[in-house]
């Protein structure tokens, strides 16, 4: 193999299959990167056993061929070379060596044979539809920091991703629909069904896979292609392609814990109300970062106290008609959710002390979160 490529190109499609790469193996094979030219371009790929990246680039290709090669040290070499600078690949002989040169410098790699290299993303994937980036963007950072990150409840530690019906306007409208929760707090958002999603299994995809998806939304083109089975998923984006397992178990029913007997209504403005917390949650002790609130006609008053640090409060003039009330939360919770909230108004719909509250944009109905209130 012999290539050469524009060290920009290389690094940006570099780093992004290195990044599935574990820092620590115990298989040798994982800690590389897959390289593999014919065509015009340079096919690279990583994998985890558990998610693989595949990515294509551009690339002068003099003598096609393969090899693999340490994913993490071939990436800092990159990183560190000139802007603009041209990298030329080769390997030779029995291909133990890749030697990489560019402008005055020279690296040698030792290599191990591709035919070690572990394939993730064979197998026929029968559902198949396409999103926006934008849509898919909204399904990600709206649910994402609900996800658990508790082991034991490893059917938590992902995005449990379905067809459901939502009613809109008394009709049923059937919706793509992504909910991530760690029992604290819940998050619930959805999309129109896209064409070809009828039928989808329930599927929970993991932690890391929605990491790295994450990553490449915002240098995707508008249309990703999204493919499933019981139990792999893939996303096709202009060049990358990313295959992941699934979650093998069974996420809960989520409708139960959304309560339905929640009858005392708070609107607030929801940049003002998240910094209002942030402040007073300087106070809260940093194991419980406990904020309560406390709602009369009109007004919400927001406090914090701490043996150590003393004690904080904040008013706030807000939308509320009910009888005075007061609820813990915690104050990281809280933000959480409010970041999520892209309107002015957030609507907190409100039981009790004791009672999961609902929190919602006002002007937005695609997305609904729960949330435990703590005893403070």
């Amino acid at each position: 193999m012999n290539i050469t490529i524009e060290r920009a190109a290389l690094l940006r499609s570099l780093g992004h299959v290195q990044s599935v790469v574990e820092r620590r193996n115990t298989i040798p094979i994982l800690s590389n990167v897959l390289l593999r030219a014919k065509d015009g371009e340079l096919s690279l790929a990583a994998t985890d056993m558990d998610l693989e990246i595949v990515e294509s680039v551009p690339a002068s290709v003099t003598r096609p061929g393969g090899t693999t090669a340490p994913a993490h040290t071939l990436y800092d070499i990159v990183r560190k070379l000139p802007d603009g600078s041209q990298v030329e690949l080769d390997i030779s002989g029995d291909g133990a060596l890749l030697t990489l040169r560019s402008g005055r410098s020279q690296f040698r790699l030792s290599c191990l044979p591709v035919d070690d290299f572990p394939q993730l993303s064979g197998g026929e994937l029968k559902h198949s539809f396409a999103v926006s980036a934008a849509d898919l963007r909204g399904l990600v950072d709206r649910t994402r920091f609900a996800i658990s990150t508790e082991e034991t409840r490893y059917y938590l530690n992902g995005i449990y991703l379905h067809a459901a019906r939502a009613k809109s306007g008394g009709t049923d409208l059937p919706v793509l629909r992504a909910v991530a929760t760690d029992g604290h707090r819940l998050a619930r958002v959805e999309m129109p069904l896209p064409e070809g999603a009828d039928g989808i299994p329930g599927v929970i995809v993991p932690r890391k896979t929605v990491n790295e998806i994450r990553k490449l939304i915002d240098e995707a083109a508008d249309r990703i292609q999204i493919s499933m089975s019981e139990n792999k998923i893939r996303f096709g984006f202009d060049s990358v392609v990313v295959t992941s397992k699934l979650i093998d178990g069974t996420f809960p029913d989520y409708e139960r814990v959304i309560p339905v007997g929640n009858d005392k209504v708070m609107e607030v403005d929801a940049k003002l109300f998240a910094a209002a917390v942030d402040r007073v949650a300087t106070i809260s002790t940093e194991k419980s970062r406990a904020v309560k609130l406390s709602l009369t006609r009109g007004t919400l008053t927001l406090s914090a106290t701490s043996p150590e640090a003393g004690s904080a409060t904040e008013e706030l003039e807000v939308s509320y008609q009910d009888g005075p009330m007061e609820i813990g939360f915690n104050s990281r919770y809280l933000l959480d959710i409010t970041q999520q909230i892209e309107g002015e108004g957030a609507r907190f719909t409100l039981a009790d002390a004791a009672s999961p509250t609902i929190i919602r944009d006002v002007v937005d109905s695609t997305a609904l979160y729960v949330l435990m209130p703590m005893r403070v």
